[in-house]
């Protein structure tokens, strides 16, 4: 019996639908299967399962709200751009932690972990984890296995949540992480010390799959505002980070713009570079 992998797929900021990742899921299951006969490489599609990380629900609503409630204040001029900075930067601003417990950062948290709980019944408690993130989705990650692989001064929720958890959603078993347009950078200037990177592959996942290939790679474009390589932010990083990659992303109208942000999931070098990954990491845990 081959073992199973994994694979957390999570959206960025703005207004999303709930299928979100039905696009990506869909194109990395034909390439999985295409380059698996393409390399004679007995392959179980199945031996990939993989979860969405819808966590939009929790702010999309009072977005709406707000974006009713200033406009019955009075006529605003740029309508669809401050619609678009309320959906977008909102999502920012709102996930933020706060002194009080269990605000929108642990609610954000709290269904990326039953997410992970999902996806634990699916491939088991010790299946390798890789994470797909996108934009704001690649900070709501970081924190979120920040957090958990913390070993003093854990987080109340945390410590709530760990108790009858298996190593899969305690992140222990976490392989790789794929980081799409991602605005971490921005978020380093929230420390005085940004030197403190979540550990990819975690400390555990090394000992149970000694053998095993994982990492983190950041892809971004280099038209895209929002996204930024991260090995240069300091020493730290450039550690954590095995590659970033500068992929031309978008169509002729949006490959030279900053719409390129948008493109990441549909772009054939993205996809085709995370195939290469999940295979790569599947025939070194069998």
């Amino acid at each position: 019996m081959s073992q199973k992998i994994g694979i957390a797929v999570i959206h960025g900021a703005g207004i999303q639908k709930e299928d979100f990742a039905e696009i990506l899921i869909t194109r990395l299951k034909d390439e999985l299967i295409e380059e698996a006969n393409k390399d004679k490489y007995d392959l179980c599609i199945d031996d990939f399962a993989f979860i969405p990380i819808y966590w939009a629900t929790i702010f999309n609503d009072r977005e709406k709200e707000l974006w009713e409630s200033l406009n019955n204040g009075g006529q605003l001029d740029f309508s669809t751009l401050r619609k678009f900075i309320i959906e977008f930067l909102g999502d920012a601003i709102a996930y933020q932690p706060t002194s009080d417990q269990f605000q929108n950062y642990e609610r954000v948290h709290e269904v990326y972990f039953h997410a992970l709980k999902r996806l634990n019944e699916q491939v088991g408690d010790q299946a390798p984890l890789v994470v797909i993130g996108h934009s704001l989705g690649t900070v709501i990650t970081s924190n979120f296995f920040y957090d958990l692989q913390k070993d003093k001064e854990q987080l109340p929720y945390v410590r709530k949540w760990l108790r009858d958890a298996t190593p899969l959603m305690k992140g222990e078993t976490l392989s790789a992480f794929i980081s799409l347009g991602s605005p971490l950078a921005l978020w380093s200037l929230r420390y005085f010390d940004f030197n403190k990177p979540i550990q990819v592959p975690s400390k555990q996942f090394r000992i149970s799959y000694p053998n095993a290939h994982g990492g983190w790679w950041n892809i971004f474009d280099k038209d895209d505002v929002l996204g930024y390589p991260l090995k240069s932010l300091n020493k730290a990083y450039e550690q954590a980070v095995v590659e970033d990659l500068e992929f031309n992303t978008g169509n002729l109208l949006t490959s030279w713009t900053p719409l390129s942000h948008f493109q990441y999931v549909k772009d054939g070098n993205t996809v085709r570079f995370i195939v290469d990954r999940l295979l790569e990491l599947h025939r070194s845990v069998q």
